[in-house]
């Protein structure tokens, strides 16, 4: 453990500041900032000097939806917490919040202790957890009383999947109303699966069976009445409400209408939905179950109304959902019907670089990269100023970034364990050097220097958005 770590001559660029500034680490915490230059910087010295002239200082990013080694449809998600981890730091991602499982029978803290125990002493960088409540009974609402406390402060139900994860309005209700007591956040996959199966089940009927009707069946119009009566149960309940990977801009509009009329309601997306769509879906060959993920893809009209969302704050969060499956083995267990393609992208390594790429196509600043990718995520799950900013007494989760560097996208160069890229061939502009944890090196100048164990378990305080 080295005892002092210098980063000299970078742009520090936070949420709400971009300064040539000087970076002092200790004991795995930052010490101090000081204008590059000054007597102050200047008058420090370390055991370890990192040289970031001509690079960006920022944050690591915080990833707050992830599937590791998510059981689903009969398979299990490629990455395990090991793997995912690793690849996230080589994204540029140094903190994850994963989905603990409830299974229907079961209690929570089944669920979280199964999570846990795939989770610990394998992972690189820091984790939390949010709990998926499946099965909603009074010895469940009881349950997240005392997960709150702990450190669980997050509570996932869903509108879709009936006969898995599906919860109804009465069990959504009865959890949104706990969580206003408890001062958890209640997140929600907002689909209408009740009627998404009748279409499924009309499509195949019909033989249309390819992964492009996956995207036909889910539709955006169903996205947008799940998110509307999502809303009207929060807003019945007096809970707070944060949406998940939101991909239809008629979504969007219910969601700006609630924040218009002043209530804690929030969105996230993810960048599939904003740079890929239904082109991808519809690749020939069955190539387009690569691309099948709940909610779905969308026609390209809708990245302009996801992008204007993030510049008005009618979305605050980009997160990746990152669920992987194999094209071989995985994927292809749909082949014949697009119903059974198990859902869900690898991601977790490409969103700091994407949304990068978002600044340089003007989409985006600069800080409001950092805000949506690091310090809002932190915030809205309990975890900010220890994540998602650099400041005195913060966690040095440090990426060293370089603005200019040029990649291509490619599973050949990926370091999810997953044997396809969603965005293969995309050149993109900006590259990820070095990543601290906790002061630690785990990438340093595009080499793996981390190791599983590193990354430990983070408690979290409630959504500090609210009042």
């Amino acid at each position: 453990m080295v005892g002092r770590t210098l980063i000299r001559g970078g742009l520090v660029i936070t949420a709400s500041d971009e300064i040539h500034a000087d970076v002092l680490i200790e004991d795995g915490r930052v010490a101090a900032l000081a204008a590059s230059g000054t007597p102050a910087a200047e008058a420090w010295t370390a055991e370890r000097t990192i040289d970031a002239t001509g690079k960006y200082v920022i944050p690591g990013g915080v990833d707050a939806h992830t599937h590791m080694q998510l059981p689903f449809g009969g398979t299990s998600a490629s990455d395990t917490f090991e793997t995912g981890t690793r690849a996230a730091a080589w994204g540029g991602t140094t903190t994850i919040v994963d989905f603990a499982v409830q299974s229907v029978g079961h209690a929570l803290r089944e669920g979280l202790d199964a999570w846990h125990a795939k989770a610990e002493g394998n992972c690189a960088i820091d984790y939390g957890f949010h709990m998926i409540v499946s099965d909603v009974n009074q010895d469940t609402l009881k349950e997240m009383d005392l997960l709150v406390q702990e450190g669980v402060t997050s509570f996932k139900q869903f509108m879709a999947y009936p006969g898995v994860f599906y919860s109804d309005d009465g069990q959504i209700l009865r959890a949104m109303q706990r969580s206003a007591e408890n001062g958890g956040l209640i997140m929600m996959h907002a689909e209408n699966g009740i009627a998404i199966d009748v279409l499924v089940e009309q499509a195949l009927a019909r033989g249309e069976t390819d992964p492009r009707y996956h995207g036909e069946v889910r539709k955006a119009l169903l996205e947008a009445e799940a998110t509307h009566r999502a809303i009207k149960l929060a807003q019945v309940a007096g809970a707070p409400l944060y949406v998940v990977h939101v991909s239809a801009m008629e979504a969007v509009a219910e969601l700006a209408r609630a924040r218009d009329e002043g209530l804690n309601v929030f969105g996230e997306t993810c960048p599939q939905y904003l740079f890929l769509s239904t082109d991808n879906l519809a690749e020939p060959d069955f190539e387009g179950s690569k691309y099948v993920c709940s909610t779905p893809l969308r026609p390209r009209e809708h990245q302009a109304k996801l992008w204007q969302g993030l510049r008005t704050n009618d979305l605050q969060v980009v997160s990746t959902d990152h669920c992987p499956f194999c094209f071989v083995g995985q994927k292809e267990l749909g082949r014949g019907d697009f119903s059974k393609i198990p859902n869900g992208l690898p991601g977790v390594e490409n969103r700091m670089d994407l949304l990068h790429q978002a600044v340089v196509d003007g989409h985006i600043s600069r800080r409001r990269w950092i805000e949506i990718a690091c310090a809002t995520p932190a915030r809205m799950f309990g975890m900010y100023p220890k994540k998602g900013t650099i400041a005195p007494g913060a966690d040095a989760d440090i990426v060293i970034y370089d603005p200019h560097a040029e990649q291509v996208m490619s599973a050949e160069t990926h370091h999810m364990n997953v044997d396809y890229s969603a965005y293969e061939g995309k050149r993109t502009t900006g590259r990820v050097e070095t990543v601290l944890s906790r002061g630690e090196l785990v990438i340093t100048e595009r080499e793996y220097t981390g190791h599983a164990g590193h990354g430990v378990y983070t408690p979290r305080s409630t959504c500090q958005y609210l009042n």
